[in-house]
């Protein structure tokens, strides 16, 4: 006789089984039970303005030129993906300075010629610069001097880290003439931590190198007006000014924890003793 009859046919009833252990992760989903039925608020984004692409109750158009600056010089900028995000950023304070076919934008981290023929192209043209400092690079006075046809410049936007990437990993940013900067003067730029006194934004980069290039001082004083309002408007409502991190470490003011890595550390001393990075 098999075991399943026996068992069936003894009238003894089987036990009930064991109601299953009420899990912390079950009580927790029965106690939230009500919140799911909340309604939910939408947080709609601000209305934008067309032109410099702040909100429109902090538009900061009145301090854009009225007409776009005439240059003959283009610039490509090449940003990083992160500064797209970002709430307070230049390069579109820059573009609505100038005609739409003299400031050309490129978002990413790697170019292929492939994907970028155009890019491809205006890398390989003699009269193409990039803007990257660094041993190999001329000061952008002794070649705005001896340039006399139109030139196209590369600004790469984003962190020194960010653009270090950018500039290394792309193999077409290497065949432009690399130029740089010859300035003392202090970024402007104040709501943002700059790794030393004399670093600016891509803005600051883009109008002072265009004053080079075009010979033309007040295209300089003109880009900068906007950022210069944009920066007013924040600290009149709370935002802090950001000194530089050389300025932090040479006063003992830097209230972050050292860097473990050597190298990273070894920037920081470079800093403090007026090393150029």
């Amino acid at each position: 006789m098999e075991r399943g009859s026996a068992a069936a046919g003894s009238g003894v009833a089987p036990a009930p089984a064991p109601a299953p252990a009420r899990s912390e992760e079950g009580e927790e989903h029965e106690g939230c039970a009500g919140l799911w039925e909340l309604p939910v608020e939408r947080c709609e984004r601000r209305p934008e303005c067309g032109r410099c692409s702040r909100p429109q109750k902090v538009c900061l158009c009145p301090f854009l030129p009225i007409h776009p600056l005439k240059v003959s010089t283009c610039l490509y900028i090449i940003q990083h993906p992160a500064e797209e995000s970002r709430v307070l950023r230049t390069v579109p304070l820059l573009a609505a300075c100038l005609p739409p076919d003299k400031c050309k934008i490129l978002v990413g981290r790697r170019f292929s010629e492939d994907r970028y023929p155009e890019l491809a192209t205006v890398c390989r043209n003699q009269n193409t610069l990039i803007l990257y400092p660094g041993a190999e690079a001329t000061n952008l006075e002794e070649v705005a001097v001896m340039s006399s046809s139109p030139s196209v410049m590369i600004i790469i936007d984003g962190t020194w880290s960010q653009a270090k990437d950018i500039f290394y990993k792309n193999s077409l940013f290497r065949l432009p003439k690399q130029v740089q900067l010859k300035t003392n003067i202090s970024s402007q730029y104040v709501i943002r931590t700059q790794p030393t006194n004399t670093c600016l934004s891509t803005l600051e980069c883009a109008a002072v190198a265009l004053t080079i290039m075009e010979k033309n001082q007040s295209i300089q004083e003109t880009i900068l007006r906007p950022l210069q309002a944009l920066c007013s408007f924040q600290l009149q409502h709370g935002a802090q000014i950001h000194h530089s991190k050389e300025h932090l470490l040479k006063n003992g003011l830097y209230d972050k924890p050292m860097p473990k890595n050597k190298r990273k550390l070894r920037r920081m001393e470079l800093l403090v003793n007026n090393v150029k990075i």
